[in-house]
């Protein structure tokens, strides 16, 4: 379903590519993250993600008429990072677990998830 939104949604002329970046922002952005603050990743799924999220931006920003010539062309990762200009899928998944990390450091040695996180189960 998820899929079928993204094809129809984002591609669509009809919305401004601000909305269609506060649609992947609040929605696929959320979703495809649950969860994924407390799982270690490796680099292949980082890679992954990162695809992930370049495929729905160049759905988003479409392609680009080149000045000179007026061909079309392909947004390649400069570019896309250059218009997208806030932070990628795997810095927010690690500023969510340094965060996580804070909150865990600051309940107090009684807790379980504290008593995890020092080593001493």
């Amino acid at each position: 379903m998820l899929a079928i939104i993204r094809q129809n949604l984002l591609s669509s002329s009809s919305l401004p590519k601000n909305i269609k970046l506060t649609i992947y922002r609040t929605i696929f952005l959320h979703v495809s993250l649950y969860g994924r603050e407390s799982l270690l990743l490796t680099l292949k799924q980082e890679r992954r993600l990162r695809v992930f999220e370049n495929r729905v931006l160049r759905r988003i920003f479409g392609p680009k008429r080149e000045k000179v010539t007026g061909e079309w062309i392909k947004l390649n990762n400069e570019k896309l990072n250059y218009l997208y200009y806030l932070p990628n899928i795997n810095w927010v998944i690690k500023s969510r677990r340094m965060k996580y990390v804070c909150h865990v450091a600051s309940v107090g040695d009684r807790r379980g998830a504290y008593r995890v996180l020092v080593g001493k189960p």
